[in-house]
């Protein structure tokens, strides 16, 4: 990764993204002996810093790509930043989650337009899932963590 991927992505994700205050954290500086500051990403879409990820990628696919819809697997944060950004670009998103799913991750991740499969006990059994649903249909598979975007 360069500092020219740091700047496009800067740029791709500057008219969509929330700008999050920095905070200083009083109480982490006296137990630390340092300044220590917070960057308040739960006030960012989605309440996480998963989508400026999720939208980087999502947004740079191309048009055969994006006719073939994205797929992810997560138990809540990347499942609705993937969601969110596959929305805002409109194309189709499928998440595989895993059976334990919390009820408020669930719902919030349909609410922003995934079909979404609960599948398995683990987040690795939805990512099998999710590789093999991929596989079959030419879907994207957006990764939690794996990828530079």
């Amino acid at each position: 990764m360069t500092t020219s991927d740091i700047a496009s992505a800067e740029a791709l994700l500057e008219p969509v993204m929330r700008r999050t205050p920095v905070v200083a954290s009083r109480i982490l500086s006296d137990l630390t002996g340092h300044e220590v500051r917070l960057k308040c990403e739960n006030l960012q879409r989605t309440g996480s810093f998963k989508p400026r990820g999720a939208y980087n990628r999502v947004a740079r696919l191309d048009a055969d790509q994006r006719a073939r819809g994205v797929v992810a697997a997560s138990a809540g944060n990347h499942a609705q930043g993937v969601a969110w950004a596959a929305s805002q670009v409109g194309i189709t998103s499928t998440v595989f989650m895993p059976v334990g799913v919390s009820l408020p991750k669930l719902v919030a991740t349909k609410a922003y337009g995934a079909t979404v499969h609960l599948v398995g006990n683990t987040v690795d059994e939805a990512l099998t899932s999710a590789r093999e649903f991929a596989d079959r249909t030419g879907a994207t598979l957006i990764h939690p963590f794996d990828h530079l975007d």
